[in-house]
């Protein structure tokens, strides 16, 4: 068995969520209501402005794949079955699966950011040590989101070799995704985590594509050997064409040459 030949994912679009961060990154901290905090992440439904990006990637998605897929899945937050509605494909019949769900970031979850700093400012410093590893205040490392990813892939594999899927999912989902398909290696996923790049974020609505054939058509491979990322909701649309994944390997050296920047503190 193998993985579908297309997997497409595809992040929500702008959320209650992002929109209340966003202003609140610029010292608003007003969307942050006593009733907004009482509801959980769960239930935060899509701005205006993220169901205009939803409908706006699905005609994208639908003009790439007029013929529609063999699997529609989307994760059981509000957010991200709003936004599967909203891409109005033609023949979708979706199963939601709680595993897609986001990351439990637990009481930073719907949280200001000037609270997020005043009460849990050390435990963020503790996450610049080990991003992977690090665990939110009663929330879920990204080590455990691999591990609901990795449950996805196998009823993938099980189920939906030789087939076209999609999924519509989160951000650190889809980041989850990448680490387990791609096996990207620690030090890549910490440059991300904290990098300023605006290309590097995964931004509402992007979309991932993971395809077993050379460049989405050519020869087939037993593995997710190609990956392309999209943002149709740019003008002009923003894109990374297909890519080969690489997937790292190390010689003795190389595995010392990792840990050796790292110094002993005993002998």
């Amino acid at each position: 068995m193998a993985l579908p030949l297309d997997l497409i994912l595809v992040r929500h679009g702008q959320s209650e969520g992002n929109a209340a961060k966003r202003l609140s990154e610029k010292s608003d901290h007003t969307a942050y209501t006593k009733e907004f905090r009482n509801r959980h992440s769960a239930s935060l439904r899509l701005t205006d402005l993220g169901r205009k990006q939803a409908q706006t990637a699905g005609e994208w998605i639908e003009r790439e794949f007029p013929n529609g897929f063999d699997r529609y899945l989307v994760s059981e937050y509000l957010r991200a079955m709003e936004t599967a509605a909203n891409l109005r494909l033609p023949y979708a019949s979706w199963f939601s699966d709680f595993y897609l769900t986001e990351r439990d970031w637990g009481d930073l979850d719907i949280c200001p950011e000037d609270e997020r700093e005043e009460k849990f400012g050390e435990a963020l410093k503790r996450r610049e040590a080990e991003p992977f590893f690090w665990r939110p205040p009663n929330g879920e490392t990204f080590a455990d989101l691999c591990l609901r990813v990795d449950r996805v892939l196998h009823t993938l594999h099980r189920e939906c070799s030789d087939k076209r899927v999609i999924i519509v999912c989160h951000g650190e989902v889809m980041r989850a995704f990448q680490i387990r398909i791609e096996r990207m290696s620690q030090a890549r996923f910490r440059e991300l985590v904290f990098s300023e790049k605006t290309e590097d974020r995964i931004h509402n609505c992007q979309i991932i594509h993971y395809s077993r054939r050379e460049n989405g058509v050519g020869r087939r491979a037993p593995y997710a050997g190609w990956v392309r990322l999209v943002r149709p909701t740019d003008n002009p649309v923003w894109h990374i064409p297909w890519m080969a994944i690489e997937r790292p390997r190390y010689s003795n050296t190389e595995l010392l040459d990792i840990v050796l920047q790292t110094p002993a503190m005993l002998r």
